[in-house]
């Protein structure tokens, strides 16, 4: 039984501009008008409600923001201009610029030249599927024509083959499904189709962390460079990079024994080098500093003071613990490159400065460190996080378990035949 119209409401006059609201015959109320389209162009858009106070609010606030000059995405728009729409004007608020730019790097590279010319609204999970597929086995350099001007590799008819990574194809993919349910929130789309294609998960990236004996080379090489207790607090906290070169003095307790970890300095392509919120909630912990870290950041401190007194009024006082020796932030590529150039001078293989964090968590899951632990000091968002990356830690810890109950097991001494009460089962 279909709902008895409104017929004193659905009537009412409105304003020009303000566009039209009507019951329709199933019961639900419709609301159109015209609004800013990309490509600065005026668009009639529809949206619907359960009542005609909903539908009305819902097309208000498309107009109220198409007068304010934002474009508002309509049902005939193509992927390409939703998803540029999509990044200027929605994902550019709650994105981290280095995000945002890798973010436009590759709607620029692939889902323009892919799927840009597609209808959004006749998008469907084949042409997902098939754009992705595409992607693992076409050679970029073909589709790009990255060579033509340099003549090489395909303009020359010796194609090279290089096909994007599993990891960049499912960040492609994320980014289209991030785009696309912002479309179903907004009620332009049903559904979000690309959540119907499942990617095959990447193979995580292989480290090859420091081992106890490598991690103390390393340290004892680096006693006598001015950014020693830098690595200290990276190899015996897993502090990343940016929140190391964050790091303010405000930051630490030193008395206490402990560090407030809420910043992180990172290089941006409009600011250069600024400080920053952690990327994640998770990522903001206070944590315990070992004894060593304590004494290296003390002297680090005087160092500090006395480099300050030597510059004068060159000196540039940002309150950072890490600095250039005239008070100015690191920058994070100068600090890889120093981290190479310490490898090679303690004689150990080249590691990339992360994986001084990968180090920190492996060796202390080889003593036997609750995973919980490791999750917090290293600021995963779960813990799932943590199990994920080292679980090749955890299946050579769960061998050695085994290898040391099968030694028990096979024993024939005169072993007694109640375990000790000291020993507890975890």
């Amino acid at each position: 039984m279909s709902t008895p119209r409104d017929t004193s409401l659905s009537r009412r006059a409105r304003a020009n501009g303000d566009g039209t609201v009507y019951q329709r015959k199933d019961g639900r109320w419709e609301a159109a008008g015209y609004v800013l389209a990309p490509g600065n162009t005026r668009k009639r858009i529809r949206v619907y409600g359960t009542t005609r106070k909903e539908a009305l609010a819902k097309l208000t606030e498309k107009i109220a923001a198409s007068n304010r000059g934002l474009p508002t995405a309509a049902a005939d728009s193509t992927v390409g201009d939703y998803v540029t729409y999509w990044l200027g004007t929605v994902a550019v608020h709650h994105l981290r610029e280095n995000t945002h730019t890798r973010y436009a790097a590759c709607i620029r590279l692939h889902l323009i030249p892919g799927l840009g010319t597609k209808k959004i609204a006749r998008l469907t999970a084949r042409d997902v599927r098939t754009f992705l597929d595409r992607l693992r086995t076409t050679c970029q350099c073909c589709a790009q024509e990255r060579d033509t001007g340099r003549r090489r590799c395909c303009a020359i008819g010796q194609c090279c083959g290089k096909t994007l990574s599993p990891l960049t194809v499912t960040y492609v993919h994320s980014v289209l499904k991030s785009a696309l349910e912002h479309a179903v929130r907004e009620d332009e789309l049903p559904r979000n189709v690309s959540r119907n294609v499942k990617t095959a998960t990447p193979r995580p990236r292989r480290f090859r962390p420091l081992t106890a004996a490598e991690a103390r080379q390393l340290l004892q090489t680096a006693s006598g460079d001015r950014l020693h207790a830098l690595y200290e607090l990276a190899l015996r906290t897993g502090l990343r990079k940016g929140e190391l070169l964050g790091l303010h003095w405000e930051d630490l307790d030193l008395d206490s024994g402990t560090a407030t970890i809420h910043r992180s300095l990172q290089r941006t392509r409009t600011q250069g080098l600024t400080v920053l919120h952690t990327k994640t909630l998770a990522s903001e912990r206070r944590i315990a500093l070992p004894t060593e870290c304590i004494s290296s950041l003390k002297i680090h401190q005087e160092q500090q003071q006395e480099e300050g007194q030597e510059a004068g009024r060159g000196w540039t006082d940002n309150g950072l613990v890490f600095t250039t020796p005239n008070g100015k932030p690191l920058d994070p590529g100068n600090l890889t490159r120093r981290f190479r150039r310490l490898l090679h001078k303690a004689g150990l293989r080249t590691i990339r400065f992360h994986d001084l964090r990968h180090s920190t968590a492996t060796l202390l899951l080889e003593q036997g460190v609750d995973l919980v632990v490791i999750k917090e000091l290293l600021g995963h968002a779960h813990i799932g996080v943590t199990a994920g990356v080292y679980a090749h830690v955890r299946l050579r810890l769960q061998r050695q378990a085994i290898d040391t109950l099968g030694g028990a097991l096979g024993s024939t001494d005169d072993a007694p035949d109640n375990p000790s009460v000291t020993a507890v089962v975890r």
